[in-house]
C-alpha cells in the first residue's frame, strides 16, 4: 500500500518531468474518460496531497488520481519500454521527451482546478505538505478519544499521508499497543511528531526504512515480520486485522514491547481510514 512519502516522491518526479511541457498525446483507459483528449495543453504542476495526486493542466483542468492499495505512476523517456502489463494501464500522458504511465489507479477523474477542494478538502494536515499543522492533527485525533490509536492514525481526515507501514512502525517505536484508545496514549504529540519525522526522512528515497538500514529484510521493526523475533526483545511479532470492514488493515506489533491495555479496547466509533 503506497504511503504518503511514496506519493510525494512520485509527484516530485512527475513534476520535474512534465511541468511546463506540452502534452502531445493523452490516453485515458477508463470508460468515463475514453474519448477525452488533452493534447495541445501544457502541464502546469503535479501536486501531492496525502495519498492523492493532482496534475494541473492548462485550461483550468486537474487530473485527480489516487493510489489506493497498489496504484502507481511511472515516468519514462520516449521509446523506453514500460515496466508493467498494458492491461493495467489507466492513463498515459505524453510530451516530446517524457511519457507518464499510470498503472492500476482506482481513481482517475478530471475536475476543475478551482474545485480541487471537493476531492481533497476533507483531508487532515498533510505530513509532507508545506502547511503541516501538528496542532490541528492533534486536535482531530483527540476529538475521538475512545477510538483505537491504530485506526485513528490511518484515518486521512486526522493526518494525511500516514499508511499502514508507518503507523505500525511508529506505534512500535513509541511502545504503544495498536488497540489502546487515543485518550489513553500518554504522549500523543510524540506520536504525531515521530510520524512527521518518519515521512520526512523517507520522502526522498524509494527504499523506505524505519530502522535506518536499507538492506533486504532489515528495513522494518515489525511490518512484514510476523512470527519473527522482535529486534528489541526477541518475542515473536504478531499480526492480525484491525478496523472495520472494508477498511481493515493488517496490524503488526510486538506483544511484549507494545503490551496490551489492561482492559479490552473500545471498538472505534468510525471505521473509515481511506482518503
Amino acid at each position: 500500500m503506497p504511503e504518503g512519502d511514496s506519493v510525494y516522491l512520485a509527484a516530485r518526479r512527475m513534476h520535474q518531468g512534465l511541468a511546463g511541457q506540452l502534452l502531445r498525446r493523452t490516453d485515458f483507459r477508463v470508460p468515463h474518460l475514453a474519448t477525452t483528449d488533452l493534447a495541445g495543453r501544457h502541464v502546469l504542476a503535479v501536486i501531492p496531497r496525502g495519498k492523492h495526486m493532482l496534475t494541473r493542466i492548462e485550461g483550468g483542468v486537474t487530473l485527480h488520481t489516487h493510489f489506493k492499495m497498489d496504484g502507481t505512476w511511472h515516468l519514462y523517456r520516449r521509446r523506453q519500454r514500460w515496466q508493467g502489463p498494458l492491461w493495467q494501464v489507466r492513463v498515459v500522458l505524453e510530451t516530446a521527451e517524457r511519457v507518464a504511465v499510470g498503472f492500476r489507479l482506482p481513481v482517475v477523474e478530471l475536475i476543475p482546478t478551482a474545485k480541487e477542494s471537493e476531492v481533497v478538502g476533507h483531508l487532515g494536515p498533510d505530513l509532507l505538505g508545506p502547511e503541516w499543522d501538528a496542532d490541528e492533527a492533534l486536535r482531530r485525533l483527540r476529538s475521538q478519544p475512545e477510538r483505537e490509536i491504530g485506526t485513528a492514525l490511518l484515518d486521512q481526515r486526522n493526518l494525511a499521508g500516514l499508511g499502514n507501514l508507518w503507523r505500525c512502525e511508529v506505534l512500535f517505536l513509541r511502545g504503544l499497543n495498536p488497540w489502546i484508545p487515543v485518550g489513553e496514549v500518554p504522549d500523543l504529540p510524540a506520536v504525531v511528531d515521530l510520524s512527521y519525522r518518519m515521512l520526512q526522512a523517507n520522502k526522498d528515497r524509494p527504499a523506505q526504512t524505519s530502522t535506518g538500514s536499507t538492506l533486504r529484510g532489515q528495513t522494518s521493526y515489525v511490518v512484514g515480520r510476523a512470527r519473527k523475533p522482535c529486534r528489541r526483545c526477541g518475542t515473536l511479532i504478531h499480526k492480525r486485522e484491525q478496523g472495520v470492514a472494508p477498511q481493515q488493515r493488517e496490524t503488526y506489533w510486538c506483544p511484549h514491547c507494545q503490551a496490551a491495555p489492561s482492559r479490552p479496547a473500545v471498538q472505534p466509533a468510525v471505521g473509515g481510514a481511506s482518503g
